[in-house]
């Protein structure tokens, strides 16, 4: 790695300032020292694309971004809606107008942007254009999908006065608050981003509880506290708690968990296969001798992992593949154990995926009534040989794209694949690549998953509405019964009928098998002893507001 020079001084310098009369040094950070400021370490292996809330479409993105900006509204551990920027709305009788009433004390951090390098206050021209950023092509968001075709196309949002903004839809829909949670909707200053322009992905500006000091790509992220800050607890005391933030990348899970148990890290999100068995019984508790060392929590995490096929018949992928036949995705469904995966290759740690896409802990979800798939490799056999390819004679190998991390699990599932048939051959890319290649209709069949966004089941079913772009529709699926159903779930008011058309429209989906849905995951959390109001919620979003870091 060839280290840039002006970086690596700005990296120490920033260094210095977040630990001034402390050992939080690089000496200190990296060889055990005492750290008396109370930072929290962790590692991101995967290392961070940018710090632009407008393209926080993964969790290394989400994770720094919503520690360095704010929402309208968020998520609580319950997985409620709850005030954020915004301290109340209301909503009109034809439920097409949304209008929320702002705080008035909140600012952006101190930056050269402003009058003066001083924050400026929050105000409602300041939501109007982050939402509008969102939708603009030249600003190429991710995420622009999220008001695709849901908010009014003349003037979708406006401002009243400062603190008092409107949003309008073109139709009812339910969800509209879920999706202003997202990172995609953190709310940003004109000012910098006009003033950093492409940079600013690397010169954050927010009003979150941690303002941006220093990012060299590759080496750390460096998050200090806001101490003008507007939140506090119960008792008055001025939010967060920690000092600040220290992100590393390296890339190696060894080396993330040797520091890990050198108290270099506070703490680490999921267990690697390489050293699970270690640290993890079968059922999935912590082993005897780890036991008082390190705490782990297992939560239910609104997360599917699954293996996506391209469905585009247009596209000449799939003109010669045998996947473009229903009966041979779904002998696929049926040809390998998720029970026998999770207790072996994953400890445990997961629920196996035999019902639909939307996953455990959504409130309309149902295993008695949408019916997936269980291990039953008589039934696989015999689609084989209804498709034409009795015992697997005949057809061809099967690509399968996955990422370093999942190339066991993809064996086992090949493994498993070819004692009825089925060929299947395991290529590992680097993840970057994967994701260019799902986006671009260039991976046949890849490992993928699905977080969510917001806590309702459209946020899932959306990955297999035909009108959405990829992402969310990755496997490029279309039937015009699924989107009906989609369509008239987003406009029901009664939440029971709502979850009833949620359950059909997966029940249709998972039926034509344009995934293979493998399990419901579980946010698997190792932390120190010392750490404190570390809590885990069904998004696993890395809240650190509430965090203290005790002297051990």
């Amino acid at each position: 790695m060839v280290v840039k020079r002006k970086n690596s001084r700005l990296l120490l310098t920033a260094y210095w300032l977040l630990a001034a009369g402390n050992c939080l040094l690089v000496s200190g950070c990296f060889n055990g020292g005492k750290k008396d400021k109370k930072i929290f370490h962790y590692n991101e292996q995967t290392g961070i694309a940018s710090l632009d809330p407008a393209f926080a479409k993964n969790q290394s993105i989400m994770w720094p971004v919503h520690q360095l900006y704010n929402t309208l509204v968020e998520i609580d551990d319950s997985l409620h809606i709850i005030p954020s920027l915004a301290k109340s709305w209301t909503i009109s009788d034809d439920r097409l107008t949304f209008t929320f009433h702002l705080r008035d004390d909140v600012f952006f951090h101190d930056d050269p942007a402003f009058a003066n390098g001083k924050g400026r206050k929050f105000i409602a021209k300041d939501a109007e254009y982050s939402f509008s950023r969102i939708i603009d092509k030249q600003t190429a968001s991710p995420g622009s999908w999220i008001f695709n075709r849901k908010v009014d196309s003349l003037q979708p949002f406006k401002v009243i006065d400062d603190t008092t903004f409107q949003l309008r839809l073109s139709r009812p829909y339910n969800p509209i608050l879920g999706i202003l949670s997202m990172q995609y909707c953190s709310i940003v200053p004109r000012e910098a981003v006009e003033k950093y322009g492409n940079d600013f992905r690397r010169h954050p500006v927010g009003t979150g509880p941690f303002r941006f000091m220093a990012w060299e790509e590759g080496q750390a992220l460096v998050m200090k506290k806001n101490g003008n800050y507007f939140e506090k607890d119960s008792a008055g005391n001025r939010l967060p708690y920690i000092d600040g933030i220290k992100v590393t990348f390296y890339d190696s899970k060894a080396t993330e968990f040797l520091l890990f148990r050198q108290k270099q890290l506070e703490f680490i999100n999921d267990i690697d296969a390489s050293f699970k068995d270690e640290v993890l019984t079968k059922k999935g508790t912590l082993r005897k001798e780890w036991q008082g060392k390190i705490i782990l929590e297992a939560n239910p995490y609104l997360n599917i992992e699954y293996l996506g096929i391209l469905m585009d018949t247009a596209n000449e992928l799939l003109k010669n593949s045998p996947l473009k036949m229903k009966k041979i995705r779904q002998a696929i469904n049926y040809g390998f154990d998720r029970r026998k995966m999770i207790l072996y290759l994953r400890n445990s740690l997961g629920t196996p995926a035999e019902s639909g896409f939307v996953p455990m802990g959504l409130p309309s979800f149902d295993s008695s009534v949408v019916k997936g798939y269980v291990y039953d490799p008589e039934k696989s056999r015999q689609l084989l040989a209804e498709a034409g390819f009795p015992d697997g004679k005949g057809l061809l190998p099967i690509k399968l794209l996955t990422i370093a991390i999942y190339a066991e699990m993809a064996s086992f599932i090949a493994r498993q694949l070819e004692e009825t048939g089925i060929k299947v051959e395991v290529e590992t890319v680097q993840r970057s690549l994967l994701l260019d290649m799902t986006a671009n209709s260039r991976a046949l069949f890849f490992r993928g998953s699905w977080i969510a966004d917001y806590p309702d089941a459209e946020n899932y079913l959306s990955v297999f509405y035909s009108k959405n772009p990829a992402p969310p529709n990755y496997t490029r699926y279309k039937n015009p019964r699924f989107d009906a159903l989609f369509e008239k779930a987003l406009t029901e008011e009664n939440d029971s009928v709502r979850y009833r058309l949620y359950r059909q429209a997966d029940q249709i989906m998972i039926n034509d098998a344009p995934v293979v849905p493998l399990w419901y995951d579980k946010a698997v959390r190792l932390f120190q002893t010392n750490v404190r109001g570390f809590n885990a919620n069904g998004l696993n979003l890395l809240e650190l507001r509430h965090t203290r870091i005790e002297e051990q």
